[in-house]
Protein backbone atom coordinates (compact mmCIF):
# COMPACT_ATOMS: atom_id res chain seq x y z
CA UNK A 1 0.00 0.00 0.00
CA UNK A 2 1.43 3.40 -0.86
CA UNK A 3 1.81 6.20 1.68
CA UNK A 4 -0.68 8.54 -0.04
CA UNK A 5 -3.48 5.97 0.16
CA UNK A 6 -2.60 5.25 3.77
CA UNK A 7 -2.71 8.95 4.69
CA UNK A 8 -6.10 9.44 3.08
CA UNK A 9 -7.44 6.39 4.87
CA UNK A 10 -5.92 7.51 8.17
CA UNK A 11 -7.43 10.98 7.75
CA UNK A 12 -10.82 9.52 6.96
CA UNK A 13 -10.59 7.13 9.91
CA UNK A 14 -9.59 9.99 12.22
CA UNK A 15 -12.61 11.97 10.97
CA UNK A 16 -14.98 9.09 11.74
CA UNK A 17 -13.51 8.70 15.22
CA UNK A 18 -13.68 12.41 15.96
CA UNK A 19 -17.29 12.61 14.74
CA UNK A 20 -18.21 9.68 16.97
CA UNK A 21 -16.44 11.23 19.94
CA UNK A 22 -18.27 14.50 19.33
CA UNK A 23 -21.60 12.68 19.35
CA UNK A 24 -20.62 10.90 22.58
CA UNK A 25 -19.95 14.29 24.18
CA UNK A 26 -23.31 15.62 22.94
CA UNK A 27 -25.05 12.53 24.30
CA UNK A 28 -23.42 13.10 27.70
CA UNK A 29 -24.59 16.73 27.67
CA UNK A 30 -28.14 15.69 26.78
CA UNK A 31 -28.17 13.09 29.57
CA UNK A 32 -27.09 15.75 32.04
CA UNK A 33 -29.86 18.06 30.80
CA UNK A 34 -32.41 15.27 31.24
CA UNK A 35 -31.20 14.70 34.80
CA UNK A 36 -31.52 18.42 35.50
CA UNK A 37 -35.11 18.40 34.22
CA UNK A 38 -36.01 15.45 36.43
CA UNK A 39 -34.33 17.09 39.43
CA UNK A 40 -36.37 20.23 38.87
CA UNK A 41 -39.58 18.23 38.51
CA UNK A 42 -38.79 16.34 41.73
CA UNK A 43 -38.02 19.60 43.54
CA UNK A 44 -41.47 20.86 42.50
CA UNK A 45 -43.13 17.77 43.99
CA UNK A 46 -43.63 15.58 40.92
CA UNK A 47 -42.99 11.85 41.05
CA UNK A 48 -40.14 11.32 38.56
CA UNK A 49 -40.74 7.57 38.43
CA UNK A 50 -44.26 8.22 37.12
CA UNK A 51 -43.01 10.91 34.71
CA UNK A 52 -40.53 8.42 33.23
CA UNK A 53 -43.29 5.84 32.89
CA UNK A 54 -45.51 8.36 31.06
CA UNK A 55 -42.62 9.24 28.73
CA UNK A 56 -42.15 5.54 27.93
CA UNK A 57 -45.90 5.15 27.34
CA UNK A 58 -45.99 8.11 24.95
CA UNK A 59 -43.35 6.39 22.78
CA UNK A 60 -45.52 3.32 22.31
CA UNK A 61 -48.25 2.63 19.79
CA UNK A 62 -51.67 3.54 21.21
CA UNK A 63 -53.27 0.25 20.22
CA UNK A 64 -50.52 -1.81 21.84
CA UNK A 65 -50.73 0.29 24.96
CA UNK A 66 -54.53 -0.01 25.12
CA UNK A 67 -54.31 -3.79 24.70
CA UNK A 68 -51.73 -4.06 27.48
CA UNK A 69 -53.82 -1.91 29.82
CA UNK A 70 -56.93 -4.01 29.08
CA UNK A 71 -55.06 -7.22 29.89
CA UNK A 72 -53.66 -5.63 33.03
CA UNK A 73 -57.20 -4.71 34.12
CA UNK A 74 -58.37 -8.29 33.50
CA UNK A 75 -55.48 -9.71 35.52
CA UNK A 76 -56.04 -7.25 38.36
CA UNK A 77 -59.74 -8.10 38.46
CA UNK A 78 -58.92 -11.81 38.56
CA UNK A 79 -56.68 -11.19 41.57
CA UNK A 80 -59.24 -9.00 43.32
CA UNK A 81 -57.15 -5.86 42.86
CA UNK A 82 -59.64 -3.91 40.77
Amino acid sequence: MNDAAYNVTADELRQFIEQYEHLEAEKKDITEQQKDIMSEAKARGYDTKVIKKIIAMRKRDRDDLAEEEAILDIYKAALGMA
